[in-house]
C-alpha cells in the first residue's frame, strides 16, 4: 500500500544560503510536473505567539539575554502553534516543502554552545519537537551550502524583513555564529539526523549556480515523490 502522507522536503541552510529562493524554484518544478506542492516558511514571525516573540529576540527587543534551550522552545512553539495549517498543508499536496524545518533550530541552538554539550541539547530538540509536540519529522532534508562571504552578500539583498529594520538580526551579524552553524548543519546532515539529507553545494566554482538547477538536483535526490 502506498504511504498516504506526502512527501515532506525540508530546505536547511544558515542565514543566506538561498533556502527562499530555492523553495520557490523547486515548488515551481514540482508544479510544472502536475504535484500538488506548497512552501510554509519558518518562523511564522505574524501568525504565531511563538513566531512573533522570536521576531523581538531576532531584532534585539527583547530586555534580557535568552539561554539556547529558551530560544529553542520559542521556534518549536512556533511549529506548535502551526500544527494545525501542517496538516491541513498535507491533506491538499502531494510534496509539502518548508523553508527552514527543525533541523534549523537544533543547528542554530547548538552552535551556540560547547561542541561537547552539543550532542545532548541537539537529542532535546528532537525530543521536544517530534514527540512531545508531534511534528512530523521530514521525509528528506537539504542542506544549502553556502559559504558565509556569499551568503552576507545575499542577506544585505534581501527585501525588508516584517520583524525587523536592520540589514542584519541578531544571529545574521554574529559571523562565529553563523560559522559554527555551517559545521553543525554538516554534522546533521552527514549523521542523517531526522531522517534522510542531502548537501547541495551552491557555488562549487565561486559562481552561484541558478535556481532551477539547485532545484533539479533537489528533486533527483527525492527520488520518486508521490503521484499527483
Amino acid at each position: 500500500m502506498a504511504d498516504p502522507r506526502p512527501f515532506l522536503l525540508a530546505i536547511e541552510g544558515a542565514d543566506g544560503a538561498g533556502k527562499a529562493t530555492t523553495a520557490a524554484a523547486v515548488v515551481a518544478a514540482l508544479t510544472a510536473q502536475g504535484r500538488r506542492t506548497e512552501v510554509m516558511s519558518f518562523p511564522r514571525y505574524r501568525e504565531t505567539v511563538g513566531g512573533h516573540v522570536l521576531g523581538d529576540f531576532l531584532a534585539g527587543r527583547l530586555p534580557h539575554a535568552l539561554a539556547p534551550r529558551e530560544v529553542a522552545v520559542l521556534y518549536a512553539l512556533d511549529r506548535f502553534e502551526s500544527r494545525g495549517a501542517i496538516a491541513a498543508a498535507m491533506a491538499r499536496v502531494d510534496v509539502l516543502v518548508f523553508d527552514r524545518y527543525i533541523a534549523s533550530n537544533i543547528a542554530y541552538q547548538t552552535a551556540k554552545v560547547a561542541d561537547a554539550d552539543a550532542p545532548a541539547l541537539a537529542d532535546w530538540i528532537v525530543a521536544l519537537e517530534t514527540g512531545q509536540f508531534a511534528l512530523p519529522a521530514p521525509t528528506l532534508s537539504v542542506y544549502l551550502d553556502t559559504d558565509l562571504d556569499r551568503a552576507r552578500t545575499m542577506i544585505a539583498q534581501k527585501a525588508a524583513r516584517s520583524y525587523t529594520t536592520r540589514t542584519y538580526d541578531e544571529h545574521e551579524a554574529d559571523a562565529a555564529l553563523q560559522a559554527k552553524v555551517r559545521a553543525r548543519y554538516a554534522m546533521l546532515c552527514d549523521g542523517d539526523v531526522l531522517g534522510r539529507w542531502t548537501r547541495v553545494r551552491t557555488a562549487p566554482d565561486g559562481t552561484m549556480r541558478a535556481p532551477d538547477d539547485i532545484a533539479a538536483e533537489i528533486i533527483a535526490a527525492m527520488g520518486n515523490p508521490p503521484p499527483a
